[in-house]
């Protein structure tokens, strides 16, 4: 209803305008003075004004002038006011010429000019007037002073927006582009005052107090230097998301998010070969074995997207499974979807589950891979990764499986510690069974991920929230790292390469000193390290390493595809002789782990237990 009588009054206020303009027409026309006007044009000038004033009312309700909200007045509504404009004085000069009134041809062309004015004025003067009285303009003391890097169309839009939402309380005052061709330009008002490397002196000379990143299409490698940048100065930090990351392809500012860890450790979009994917997933049958755990949940969110003919999740702690259960079937109403309480030690219980559900395809997550955890506790980490993974992969073989996927580690190279050495072993198994079986065995072998369950970014995480300090085993410690959904993204994409017997080694970019890590986690908290947020060195723990490797000497590597995966030769596993190894292992276990441990030295001749110096939080 207020709309209904907004227009009304627009539209009372537009007649008057429209009658002004023909007047101002004819003043121009004449030279500004009635008198010069002949007779015969003075008595058609009523005419004029009313066949003007009913056609240019009706043109400016086809061009919608009397359905936009002018607070938001754009260039989009003033090329409707030109539109309308020049449309209507065309319909009154052909007005004109049928009824053959004696009429000035030239006064429709100044009045094209003087209705885009008065028209346009009167409308863009409210959208001002709107602004100034809510203090869109003049904003209130305290408001925010931002900084926009990025002088493309999302900072413009970013910029936009933040002058047209007064609540907001942010005023864009400057914006960084290392395009030297926009240096000293204005995008909507706001000057182009240098490039990244003048951060920190544009922060200063115009007393920023946050600084919004808005380069969507920028990959992480210039986020993270940018972010080096903005991390010198005292301002608040925020980011417009990724391209990837704007499903919609909208930039809002309600998008604009704090920066996080993710932003500057991850690395750009994965290229996935979807076909090749659904053609070993869709319509299968799926099992995930530690299909709750971080990265077990992600493959069966992922896996569940390919629309298997049934997903099997398998996990020995309930509570997870429950969780990624549930999320599961909201988010996959038609999953066929089967959870399995089971442990991977017991084979029997492996065996009726194989022979239930009979799987094409297993992807086997379940493991112990805590570090330190497992160094204090060895004879768990062999039970689980060794003897639990022989379980599976034989009923995979015995059962028909089409395709195994062992996940594995970088631990597993030259491994200090049991962790690693257990999965080494994994790896050797699914190699020697492959030999003999109609089943493709493959692992894929990868570093750290960032939010898994004991990961140092929880960790870290958590001490800041506790006041400090943080804890790094060593300044020069080394990890390699990935999120959670682009690891699992290249585990799938390795299984539909898979042949057999290959491990597959991903890409896993840049390492990343933990130190430094652990630095941009307190700023990103709001922090200063060392003097809000202390930070300790606690010296190498039991089996890490200063850095991880990612391929044994003999294994070489060649390149797929996929340029984030290699392929590692596969290395002769004589599997009866193994398996017998493992039957002794079995035997000793249950009596003396100190003995076990020193045994698998034996069968994993890379396994250096005497540096004590491996993997940990990192």
């Amino acid at each position: 209803m207020q709309q209904k009588i907004r227009s009304g009054f627009l539209a009372i206020f537009d007649i008057a305008l429209i009658n002004i303009s023909v007047a101002l027409a004819y003043l121009l026309r004449f030279d500004g003075d009635f008198k010069n006007i002949p007779p015969e044009l003075r008595i058609n000038f009523v005419h004029l004004a009313i066949a003007a004033t009913a056609i240019k009312i009706v043109c400016y309700i086809f061009f919608r002038l009397y359905s936009s909200l002018w607070k938001y007045a754009s260039i989009y509504e003033m090329i409707s006011i030109v539109g309308a404009a020049f449309v209507s004085n065309a319909i009154v000069l052909g007005f004109i010429f049928i009824a053959r009134l004696a009429v000035p041809r030239s006064i429709f062309i100044i009045t094209i000019f003087i209705d885009t004015f008065l028209i346009g004025g009167v409308r863009f003067s409210y959208r001002i007037f709107r602004r100034l009285i809510r203090g869109e303009i003049i904003r209130f003391k305290g408001s925010k002073r931002v900084l926009i890097v990025g002088g493309g169309e999302a900072g413009a839009i970013i910029i936009k927006e933040l002058n047209q939402h007064a609540e907001l309380n942010s005023i864009p005052v400057a914006i960084i582009d290392d395009d030297k061709y926009k240096q000293g330009r204005k995008i909507n008002g706001v000057p182009i005052l240098g490039q990244r490397k003048d951060i920190v002196k544009v922060v200063e000379k115009k007393r920023i107090d946050e600084i919004i990143i808005a380069i969507p299409s920028a990959n992480k490698k210039n986020i993270n230097e940018i972010y080096d940048e903005c991390a010198k100065t005292d301002c608040k930090v925020k980011i417009l998301p990724s391209v990837s990351e704007l499903i919609d392809e909208s930039v809002i500012v309600q998008k604009i998010r704090d920066v996080n860890i993710e932003d500057l450790l991850g690395r750009d979009p994965i290229h996935l070969d979807v076909d090749e994917i659904a053609s070993y997933l869709t319509g299968k049958v799926v099992l995930v074995t530690g299909g709750g755990g971080s990265i077990g949940s992600e493959l069966c969110r992922q896996i569940a997207g390919y629309n298997p003919k049934q997903l099997i999740i398998l996990d020995n702690y309930e509570n997870n499974a429950y969780d990624i259960q549930n999320e599961l079937l909201y988010s996959y109403p038609g999953l066929n979807l089967a959870t399995v309480i089971a442990n991977i030690r017991e084979k029997h219980r492996m065996d009726r589950v194989f022979s239930k559900y009979k799987p094409d395809v297993v992807f086997h997550a379940a493991a112990h891979k805590h570090v330190p955890l497992m160094e204090a506790n060895p004879t768990e980490a062999i039970k689980n990764n060794v003897f639990g993974t022989l379980n599976v992969a034989e009923c995979a073989d015995k059962y028909g499986v089409g395709r195994f996927v062992l996940i594995s580690t970088d631990k597993a190279v030259n491994p200090t510690n049991i962790m690693g050495a257990t999965k080494r072993m994994a790896e050797m198994i699914i190699q020697g069974i492959n030999r003999h079986s109609k089943t493709e065995f493959v692992a894929v072998r990868f570093g750290n991920v960032l939010g898994s369950n004991g990961s140092v970014i929880p960790l870290f995480k958590r001490q800041i929230e506790q006041g400090g300090p943080v804890t790094v085993t060593h300044p020069e410690v080394i990890r390699y790292f990935m999120t959670i959904p682009e690891a699992v993204q290249l585990v799938i994409q390795a299984g539909a390469m898979a042949k057999g017997g290959e491990i597959f080694v991903l890409d896993m970019g840049q390492p990343v000193k933990i130190y430094d890590l652990a630095k941009n986690l307190i700023r990103l908290s709001g922090f200063e390290p060392d003097l809000d947020i202390k930070i300790e060195f606690t010296g190498l723990r039991p089996g890490e390493k200063l850095y991880e490797e990612l391929l044994l000497a003999e294994e070489g590597m060649q390149a797929t595809k996929n340029d984030k995966i290699f392929v590692a030769q596969p290395v002769f596993t004589d599997l009866a002789l193994l398996k017998r190894e493992i039957d002794y292992l079995k035997e000793i276990v249950m009596t003396n782990g100190d003995e076990a441990v020193d045994y698998i030295q034996t069968i994993v001749p890379t396994y250096r237990k005497a540096e004590r110096a491996g993997g940990g939080r990192g």
